[in-house]
């Protein structure tokens, strides 16, 4: 039904961290800000990533214009594959983010179906009533826009995620005039991140790391390993440079590590001298102190180049005593207990281990604004209407009040995932639902979607069965006591469970005493050797859960 009336519709992102997703319909016109994922609890067995229900897009798909997205981080993209392969709609984003975009979506066979627009600040464009321009915001990755779409009814500005850096390292700051200009003209709604709302002062620029970093690298004797987050572009680049300035040769480990440090060169984000970077297997070729190795794994995923080599599992990262392993991230809640098993692994390799010790220097900063820098765009663009974003509820329900706390706001209004804020220039409410929640997806050989765990793990149960592998361990000595205990049930086929013994019994003998005391690199080392077998051998997938047997 036509009501005039412009309409807010969070799908994700308002209520939790990450899977960020928002819709803005005017009559018979939708567009979509960010289509991004969130990772899943420990609980969530069998679930690879999470994103948002777009059961309202779908039924509205003849309306739905474009996806337009702020940056490239996963909680903004991540659920692109999941969303384009319901809506064939064109994906607009600066050319650094298209680069991420590009990737994902030939990884899924989609990149042939689905249109993408680059654009770039201050250039405006138009997709039915909404007239919209990107605005330069500084963040912990490059070429970031905040969006100010002029509707029917009023300027909408959303700020993406944003920290305000007025001497990023590619010199394109923060882009505060335009915020003014629109602030000058009239805004009705700010729609603001929220990430560090409980953060007081201001967050400090990239270039605040170099000094400590700087130190970092004239005290270290042997190898440099150095971990970031892969899309922290301005921190490979600072890490890259002290390098050369310190007389080391780089190798790149890990994939996403190397893919992100390609993109960075081709699009001119970083420069990197002749023969300053050489191939992980050249490492052996030059003495310790003059290697660094960028490597990534920096959350502690159990099968990371970091990972492995804290282990001594790793074909050419090897980690020896003396060696100084600089962590340069922050630790994203949920990962502390994969982060500290592998520092504990570290230490045991006598390693000097630097995470963010703010005591003695920084190492990390954020990418998000703190309390100041909030209130400084909330004063600036002074909007009728604000409306906290990316957050869990606390986050939300904290800005609101500290936008209200400034004096610029008329209103603040508290949304969540599935409202309808309806608003024009007189009037904002809370109208209606629509469905909204998490959809889990589990993305082994496509995509596909765990409707409900329970009925998924009844469903694996009676189509494919369960395999229980129970493996005794001497935590002590990290020996094998006896025989693995292949236990299978449901198949209905043929035996294969000799075979799996031997599988389990392979890739128990190819781990090291150090690993075998990392029960849950076991477990998963164990169960996807096991899929693999069964796999190849029935083309089933049935339940695997291996048992560690602690003796």
């Amino acid at each position: 039904m036509q009501t005039k009336k412009l309409k807010i519709i969070p799908l994700g992102g308002l209520g939790e961290f990450g899977m960020n997703c928002l819709a803005l319909r005017y009559e018979n016109d939708i567009i979509v800000i960010d289509a991004g994922l969130m990772f899943p609890e420990t609980e969530l067995l069998g679930v690879d990533i999470v994103v948002p229900d777009i059961t309202y897009l779908v039924e509205n798909k003849a309306l739905v214009r474009a996806i337009i997205l702020t940056h490239g981080h996963e909680d903004h993209i991540g659920g692109l594959p999941w969303i384009l392969s319901e809506l064939k709609i064109p994906v607009y984003a600066t050319e650094f983010t298209l680069a991420y975009v590009e990737g994902k979506l030939e990884e899924h066979r989609l990149l042939d179906d689905i249109e993408l627009v680059e654009i770039a600040p201050r250039e405006k464009f138009t997709l039915g009533p909404f007239t919209i321009e990107p605005i330069r915001v500084t963040h912990s990755l490059v070429d970031c826009v905040a969006l100010a779409i002029e509707t029917p009814v009023g300027v909408v500005i959303h700020t993406g995620d944003f920290k305000i850096d007025l001497s990023p390292l590619d010199d394109h700051a923060f882009d505060l005039h335009t915020f003014a200009e629109y602030g000058k003209r009239g805004v009705l709604a700010l729609l603001q991140d929220s990430t560090n709302v409980e953060r007081t002062g201001y967050t400090p620029s990239e270039r605040a790391v170099i000094p400590r970093l700087d130190e970092v690298f004239s005290q270290t004797k042997k190898k440099l390993f150095f971990t970031c987050f892969s899309s922290s572009i301005f921190r490979m680049r600072i890490a890259l440079e002290l390098a050369r300035k310190h007389g080391r040769k780089v190798a790149i480990i890990g994939r996403s590590m190397m893919e992100s440090t390609e993109i960075a060169q081709d699009l001119g984000y970083i420069e990197v001298p002749p023969g300053l970077i050489i191939q992980p297997g050249q490492m052996r070729d030059y003495p310790a102190d003059q290697l660094m190795c960028l490597i990534s794994g920096t959350q502690g995923e159990p099968m990371s180049a970091l990972s492995r080599a804290a282990v001594d599992n790793h074909k050419f990262a090897r980690i020896d005593a003396g060696d100084t392993v600089v962590m340069s991230s922050r630790i994203i809640p949920g990962n502390e207990k994969g982060i500290f098993r592998v520092i504990d692994h570290l230490c045991r390799r006598d390693a000097i281990v630097i995470c963010d010790d703010g005591a003695s220097g920084l190492i990390h900063v954020s990418g998000h604004g703190s309390q100041e820098e909030l209130r400084l765009l909330i004063n600036l663009v002074r909007p009728k209407y604000f409306i906290p974003i990316h957050g869990d509820y606390r986050n939300l329900q904290r800005h609101a009040k500290l936008a209200m706390e400034t004096g610029a706001v008329e209103h603040a209004m508290v949304i969540e995932d599935g409202d309808v804020l309806e608003l024009d220039k007189t009037d904002a409410r809370k109208k209606d639902k629509v469905p909204a929640g998490r959809v889990l997806i589990d993305s082994g050989s496509s995509i596909d979607v765990v409707e409900d765990l329970v009925i998924k793990d009844r469903r694996i149960l009676s189509e494919d069965g369960i395999v229980l592998a129970v493996v005794g361990i001497n935590k002590r000595t990290g020996k094998v006591e006896q025989q693995p205990e292949v236990i299978m049930r449901g198949f209905g086929g043929a035996d294969i469970t000799e075979q799996a013994r031997e599988a389990v019994l392979k890739t128990l003998d190819g781990l090291s005493t150090e690993q075998k005391s990392d029960y849950g690199m076991v477990k998963e080392k164990v169960r996807a050797d096991l899929k693999r077998l069964i796999q190849k051998s029935t083309g089933r997938r049935p339940m695997i859960m291996p048992v560690i047997m602690e003796i």
